[in-house]
This record gives structure tokens, sequence and C-alpha cells, in this order.
């Protein structure tokens, strides 16, 4: 009897066993197939339904593309350079990657954004624990990935095996950030690229976190934030990235402060290179406010958007220029059809332009943002996706008539625009651009469209609250006088949002001192916070 009941139990669970496997036969057979890559401009997403793999980390089996591999793959084949210019880098196979072409004498290099270049292991617990929420979440986050004993203790062996930044400097790889100028950091190191052998460029909107590239790692339903990556064959571009690289690295660390980050690097323009059957025109910013719009990143943005015949479909971590939403507006009453992805965090902000786009607006404390210009003919089909909790959409793409592809680094934003170092790509061919169209309307397909009742509410809320208030429109909109805060007078800096006499005076003795270089010198000014700077980056040069 003992037996059979043995028997009977081993053939149910040969049974669940065999069940599973079918449906996941099933489930690969559905999943929709390949598409056709380009020879030269290969293209990947990490929410890729068309692809499955084996996380490194969490050992997960999931859809999409292993983006960590294809840059761990691309520095494995180098015979002689890799540059590395990154936000925020904490992928320990990638670093090991590069410790082991440094120790096979290949030349490495390695740029990282100021407020990212310390390892977590680091940190005091006093800092630990002055470390913002978010922050402090992600330092969590990062115990629990490096205590692979899971004792609650990180030993040396554990940190030396885990903690990325641990392993670049046990390497000895030559890094720098971006106070290596000598300043206090530019406004953001944004870009995100490798090269390699001076003829293989990855571009991607993703950082080499966990977060941005498998997904975060004590949340096994998180499959990362939505990022888009490109491989690039092409020793010409290569040319382009290694010119914006070599500015910002100067001599490298321990030499003169001859590096060049944000509005200190030289004012180029556009450049235009034919690969194969594929036009890619290149821009890094930031350009200063002084200079036309025309000239700046954004400002390449609206050209592009402004060939579109038939359709643009955007997928954005943030939408918060205006000038593009008004463009936009003009190709949407030339009957061009106009879909738009926010995340969810910024969507709804008073002055996302996905606001505009849905005809409302949002006051905040009874006042707009200084050019809210609601359509008049608003659309429904604007919204956010439907992601895993803590899944962010961190794209900045958008597609032109199915052909033509915006995307890089570069947020649609003022920030990125005048403040940051960024990269921005428009590419022309319509089967790159098919990738693309795929990744929108798989986020498109569940996405929650038009105004939330949330957000209505409180529309609605302040609306009442402020009766007097009313949302000022294109023709409203004063010119902004671009002041330069090393040589305005106190009367034209109590302009500014926030200033009245008292900082503007402090303002004044600080760069009596010396000269302000960049907006990020203007928090050493007692009074003066991160949010007012945000501001005034539109308003200011130096």
């Amino acid at each position: 009897m003992q037996i059979f009941s043995q028997r009977k139990y081993f053939l149910i669970f040969c049974l669940i066993l065999a069940i599973a496997a079918c449906q996941r036969v099933q489930s690969f057979n559905q999943r929709p197939a390949a598409l056709l890559q380009d020879p030269l401009v290969q293209v990947y997403f990490n929410h890729s339904q068309s692809s499955e793999y084996k996380e490194p980390y969490r050992q997960l089996t999931r859809p999409g593309d292993n983006l960590e591999q294809h840059i761990v793959d691309a520095i494995s084949q180098a015979k002689s350079t890799v540059d590395v210019a990154i936000q925020e880098l904490r992928l320990p196979n990638v670093v090991q990657a590069l410790a082991d072409k440094q120790q096979a004498g290949i030349k490495v290099r390695v740029i990282l954004e100021n407020n990212y270049s310390r390892p977590w292991s680091s940190l005091t617990p006093d800092e630990v624990q002055n470390l913002a929420p978010r922050e402090k979440a992600h330092y969590r986050e990062f115990q629990k990935f490096v205590d692979l004993n899971q004792d609650n203790h990180l030993s040396p062996e554990e940190i030396n095996q885990r903690d990325a930044l641990i392993i670049l400097q046990n390497a000895q790889i030559p890094w720098i950030d971006d106070q290596a100028d000598g300043s206090v950091g530019s406004s953001l190191m944004h870009h995100k690229f490798v090269i390699v052998d001076n003829r293989f460029v990855i571009t991607t909107s993703a950082n080499f976190t966990l977060s941005d590239v498998h997904g975060d790692y004590t949340n096994p339903s998180s499959l990362g934030n939505a990022n888009n990556f490109l491989q690039i064959d092409s020793p010409e571009l290569a040319a382009l990235f290694t010119e914006e690289f070599n500015i910002m690295w100067g001599d490298g660390p321990g030499g003169k402060p001859d590096s060049r980050f944000g509005l200190k690097k030289p004012l180029r323009s556009p450049k235009t290179i034919t690969l194969g059957e594929t036009t890619i025109t290149v821009h890094f910013s930031p350009t200063s406010p002084v200079q036309p719009w025309s000239k700046t990143g954004n400002g390449l943005i609206g050209e592009t958007l402004n060939l579109a015949t038939k359709s643009i479909d955007m997928a954005l971590f943030v939408f918060s220029e205006q000038r593009l939403s008004t463009l936009l507006e003009n190709r949407h009453l030339e009957n061009v059809s106009i879909r738009a992805l926010i995340d969810s965090q910024f969507a709804y902000r008073p002055y996302s332009e996905a606001m505009d786009m849905m005809g409302v607006a949002l006051s905040n404390n009874c006042q707009y943002d200084v050019d809210n210009n609601p359509w008049k003919k608003p659309i429904t089909t604007v919204g956010v996706p439907t992601l895993a909790k803590g899944d962010l959409l961190h794209h900045k793409f958008a597609v032109i008539d199915q052909k033509t592809v915006i995307t890089g680094s570069h947020n649609w934003s003022a920030s990125a625009n005048h403040g940051n170092d960024e990269t921005l790509l428009v590419i022309e061919n319509p089967t790159i651009a098919a990738h693309y169209v795929r990744e929108f309307a798989r986020l498109y397909t569940n996405a929650r469209l038009g105004v939330p009742p949330t957000v209505q509410q409180k529309i609605t809320a302040e609306e009442k609250k402020c009766p007097q208030i009313k949302t000022p429109t294109s023709s409203e909109n004063l010119e902004i006088k671009i002041i330069n805060i090393n040589t305005a007078t106190l009367e034209e800096l109590i302009t500014l949002p926030g200033i009245g006499k008292q900082l503007a005076q402090r303002i004044i003795n600080a760069r009596q001192q010396q000269k302000f270089t960049s907006l990020q010198d203007l928090t050493k000014v007692p009074g003066i916070s991160t949010r007012m700077i945000e501001k005034w980056r539109d308003r200011v040069t130096w």
C-alpha cells in the first residue's frame, strides 16, 4: 500500500512537471519572432518579449535581452582600448570584464558621475543614516546583493566580489568623475556609453545597475526599468564619441584640472554620418541657454519631430520642455497621429507636458508653471505604462513615421538641454525603427490613458482654492531675460524666483571671492537649494 502511494505521488509530480513544461513550450511558441537586425546597428530592450535569458544574480529566467551580457561581450572582444562614460556603475560582471582587460594590457578608462563614484561599502553608519530615503533603499538593496551567505555581515571577500566600484579600485583601472575639473561637479554626468577599439559604440538609456538592467534584487517580479540599447559598428561614429570622452577626460586622474564637463565643454554642432543604409545624427549636450534654442539637443529633437507627416510615438521618462509640446500641438493640428507614454512619477506633475497634451493644468500652491499651455484640441492617447512595482519607464525615445528614431540618454527637459552631459541620437532607418515601434506597441497595449480621477480631483481642488489664477498661454508668455550670475546687479538677481535682497547680496559676496563656473557652484551659497537652482536653469548663465 505504501509503495502504491509513493508511486501515485511520483506520477502526480511527473504530471505537474509535464504540464509546466507544456506551458513553457506554449509560452515560448507564443513569443513574437525576433525582428530583423541591421548588420551595423543592433537594437536591444531589457523588456523585449521576443527573447529570454537567465539573470546572473537572481538566477531568474525572464523575458528580455540581457543588456549586461552584451556589454560584457563587447568589452571582452577589445584588442586595444575600452572607454566607459556612465552615470552609475554597479554591475560587478561589467567591471570584472574591464578588470580582465586592464590586466591583459588593454587601455581602459572610466568616467563616472560624482554622486555615484563612491563604493557603497565604504559608507559609514552615520553616512548611511543621513542618506535620502531613495538612496537608503538602494543601500539596503546593495547589502542584500553583496551578502552572499546571508549572514547580515558583509565580509571583505563578498565586497570584493560584488561591490563594482571596489572591483574597479582593486584592478587599478584609471577613472575620474565630473569633479576632475576642480569644480563641485557638473549638473549631471548623465552619459551611458562604451567605446571599444575606436570602432564599436554602445549607447543606451540604461545605467549599469541592477535596477536599470535586470530588476530590483529583492523583488522577484521586477524586470528592471524599461530601457533600450544600441550597439553600433562604426569607426566614424566611435571617433565622435571618443572626442566627447577625451574632452571630459583631459589628462586623466592625478593630472591637471583640464577636464571639461557640462557647459565648460566647447560648443559643437550635431554631426551626421552615413552607415550602410542608416543615417545617424549625434549631438552631445549641454548647450548654454544664451545660444539659440535651435542649436540645442531639444532643438534637434524639435527639428526631427517637425518632419513628421503621419505619426509620432513617444516613450519618455520625463517630458517638461514646453517648446516641444507646442511643436507637437502644431503637428497634431496638421493631422499627425501622436501618442505618448510618460513615466508615472513625472506624468502628472504641474510641469509635465503630458498635462498640456491632455488639455489640463495643475497649479502648485496657486501658481501654474510659467509657460503652461494646455492644448486647445487635447488628445486622449497620452498616459502611463503598466509596469511591475518599482520599475520605471526609463526610455527617452520617439519614433517618427515609423522610420526615424530619437534616442539616447537625453531626457526631454531643460536640465538635459542646458546642464547635463548627455548623448542624443537621431537614426533614420525603417529596420531599426521597427524595433522601437514594437517596444512602444508593447508598452501602449496595457497603458493607462487620460487624466486619472485622483489627478482630476487635485485639479478641481486647486481651481476652487485659487479661482483668480488662470493658466498662461503661449501668447501671454513673456520673453525670459538670461541673467549672468557673475555680473548681474542686485536688482537683476532679485528677478530670479525665490531670491530676495539678502540672498542676492550673498551671491554677489560669494562671486567676489570666486567666480561661479556652474549652477552647482551656487549650492555653496547659504540659502540656495537644489530645487531653487532647477527653477533658474533656463534663466542664468555665467
